[in-house]
């Protein structure tokens, strides 16, 4: 991450792809998201095609959860995760504001 880089700040890239979260690093991410659970999950065209409906995300960590560990590209992204909590790094200020603390 670029701005971690020019921040100074240690981190370690996940390629979401490559290396996708299972269902105990999901679980452990939402249950220390600052953010609302159901934006975690993309609601892209992946997610239209798939058929599925927003609202049942909306404040269920075990459907996002479920639905992340079968489709791993419907991860928002970029997510920065510490050891106590964890935010959508978007937009880019939300993530110099979160290293920067």
């Amino acid at each position: 991450m670029a701005v971690a880089e020019e921040l100074g700040v240690d981190h370690e890239v996940i390629l979401y792809i490559k290396t996708p979260p299972d269902e105990a690093t999901l679980t452990k991410i939402v249950e220390v998201l600052e953010d609302p659970v159901e934006d975690l999950v993309r609601k892209d065209s992946k997610f239209k095609k798939l058929e599925l409906n927003p609202e049942d995300y909306v404040d269920n960590p075990k459907a996002v959860v479920d639905i992340l560990v079968k489709h791993k590209q419907l991860l928002q992204r970029p997510v920065l995760v510490t050891k106590d909590k964890a935010i959508i790094g978007r937009p880019k200020q939300r993530i110099i504001d979160f290293l920067s603390s």
